[in-house]
């Protein structure tokens, strides 16, 4: 039985969770002042660098004193960078609630092989933050990007820790309120929230990070494009856009864009109502259906940015491949690119609902998921 498909079309059909969509004004005419062909070391492209920094700061309230760096490698350059830094002068504690911190538990085990407590919760649940032992180094993502599962805030991080916090905040900056007096390390990148091109990083460090960076030297090596430090003091260069690596400057251009629309929206509260109001657009499409819910089981933990879902007709007898087959119709129909769960998390589908989505397209895709979905049952007999 053929289902009768949605009239509106979503106009921009990016929901892809990472690299995400671009601004709603993007263009490759914006991108025109980037100086191309010109060192990064010469005056505009250290000015640019700088900037990027300085704006970075300015929307996301990062307090004067911590530090902000642009690092090779994306988010995981990043997270890596901290770990391999500053991990070892005491126990850590890693935690994981989906892939993305799996990996950093992984590294922190079997390749620093430091000692460590692993926490982890299945897809869909959190770790009980509060249970931590914050003497300890913790290791967590604010933000699930694998499972929908977010940090609700800060408030089981002390104030009065004796070890660092590193945050790998990659699907939660600019989307998510931070609260930096309990992150010592976050990390992001571009190709998130902002919707920039990958490959560049950012990592901004508290003053307790600095002087752990400062007075304490790890047992392993380490290769050059992860050294922040030399003899014992940090490389201040490298927080004022003094590169470890070449950057793509017109990538920096494009980013230095992203936040000077991210400014015209109303900066990180624009930013954060854009994405509440396309999660909660999901949310009411999802509310009023008994066959598809959210991977997430706590409201109060469900992200804002990478929604889960998943179907729970208990009629499907392969999950998988029917959350596949249904990506694949929306992809086909021109109306949802990449929106599979991802490869390790339970079958579903994946929305990205960041601020640079429009809601009327997230409302506009909510139809042919349902028509997809019906297409496949249909289908299956």
């Amino acid at each position: 039985m053929a289902i009768d498909a949605p009239a509106a079309r979503p106009v921009n059909p990016r929901f892809s969770s990472g690299p995400c969509a671009k601004p709603p004004v993007f263009s490759l005419d914006r991108l025109r002042d980037a100086p191309l062909g010109r060192s990064h070391r010469a005056a505009v492209g250290k000015a640019k660098l700088a900037a990027a920094i300085d704006e970075t700061r300015a929307i996301l309230g990062v307090p004067d004193d911590y530090r902000i760096g642009i690092v090779p490698a994306s988010d995981t350059g990043a997270f890596e960078m901290a770990m391999w830094n500053l991990l070892g002068e005491r126990p850590a504690e890693m935690v994981a609630w989906e892939s993305f911190g799996a990996g950093w538990v992984t590294d922190a085990v079997k390749q620093l092989k430091i000692e460590a407590t692993v926490h982890e919760a299945p897809y869909g649940q959190i770790v009980d933050m509060a249970a931590l032992n914050y003497d300890h180094d913790v290791c967590f993502t604010w933000n699930g990007t694998t499972s929908g599962v977010r940090m609700p805030n800060g408030d089981a991080i002390p104030a009065d820790r004796a070890g660092l916090t590193l945050c790998d905040a990659t699907s939660a900056a600019f989307a998510m309120e931070l609260p930096w007096d309990k992150l010592d390390v976050t990390t992001f990148s571009w190709q998130k929230v902002l919707g920039g091109e990958a490959a560049h990083g950012m990592l901004i460090l508290s003053p307790r990070a600095v002087a752990r960076l400062e007075s304490y030297a790890p047992a392993w090596p380490l290769p050059k494009i992860f050294r922040l430090t030399k003899g014992g003091k940090l490389i201040e260069g490298i927080f004022k856009g003094e590169t470890i690596n070449t950057p793509s400057m017109l990538c920096v251009e494009d980013y230095l864009q992203a936040l000077d629309w991210a400014r015209s929206v109303g900066g990180l509260a624009g930013l954060i109502d854009r994405a509440d109001a396309n999660a909660a657009t999901v949310a009411d499409f999802v509310t009023a259906r008994d066959w598809i819910d959210f991977l997430a089981e706590n409201p109060a933990t469900r992200s804002n940015t990478s929604v889960c879902l998943k179907f729970t007709n208990p009629a499907i007898a392969d999950g998988a491949a029917f959350a596949k087959a249904v990506a694949k119709r929306l992809e086909a129909e021109g109306v949802a690119f990449d929106i599979g769960g991802y490869r390790d998390a339970p079958p579903g589908l994946r929305i990205w609902c960041g601020g640079t989505v429009e809601t009327s397209d997230v409302a506009a895709l909510m139809p042919w998921i349902e028509w997809a979905y019906l297409s496949e049952l249909a289908a299956a007999g």
